[in-house]
């Protein structure tokens, strides 16, 4: 399988987000062409405001408990938006190898930090990034979820006016 391939799954998981009203934002862990994880956003439906269940931090715990016996560096995480600070550190602790990401969050994406100017344990992570697979696939979930005005969340945000403008 390639990237196309495996950011699909995690759109999957986005969609299954979206249906239920939470951030459209899906990530999948992948070794050896397998999926050994995944994730859904939730605590973002009716209002609710949980900056902690994010999808790729689902993943990793879902990784976590299993029973997967794998180097880390291996691991390729998909996600359907850029992970934000909090999801590409706990990345790098935890020794992924490669995140592969569809759309940009130009408000709170975390991959383009200057690691150099971080202390050793972020400055010395080999994680490669991949932006901008399937790119319009995510962009149109995040349309659809910033044109329903039942979505409060990140409502009036950078992040929505830079996605309903395209």
């Amino acid at each position: 399988m390639n990237n196309e391939q495996f950011m699909r799954i995690a759109l999957k998981e986005a969609q299954k987000a979206l249906t239920c009203g939470e951030f459209p934002v899906g990530s999948v862990m992948v070794v050896h062409d397998q999926v050994i994880a995944s994730g859904s956003r939730i605590g973002t439906a009716h209002g609710g405001n949980n900056e902690i269940d994010h999808a790729e931090m689902l993943a990793l715990r879902q990784l976590s408990l299993s029973k997967v016996d794998c180097d880390p560096a291996e691991i390729t995480a998909y996600c359907t938006l850029e992970p934000c600070l909090m999801c590409f550190g706990a990345s790098m602790i935890a020794g992924i190898g490669r995140i592969v990401f569809a759309y940009e969050d130009v408000m709170g994406g975390g991959t383009g930090c200057n690691r150099q100017s971080l202390p050793v344990l972020y400055k010395e992570s080999n994680i490669e990034v991949i932006p901008g697979v399937l790119r319009d696939e995510s962009l149109a979930l995040f349309k659809s979820f910033f044109s329903n005005p039942a979505n409060t969340y990140w409502q009036g945000s950078l992040l929505e006016r830079y996605t309903l403008s395209q």
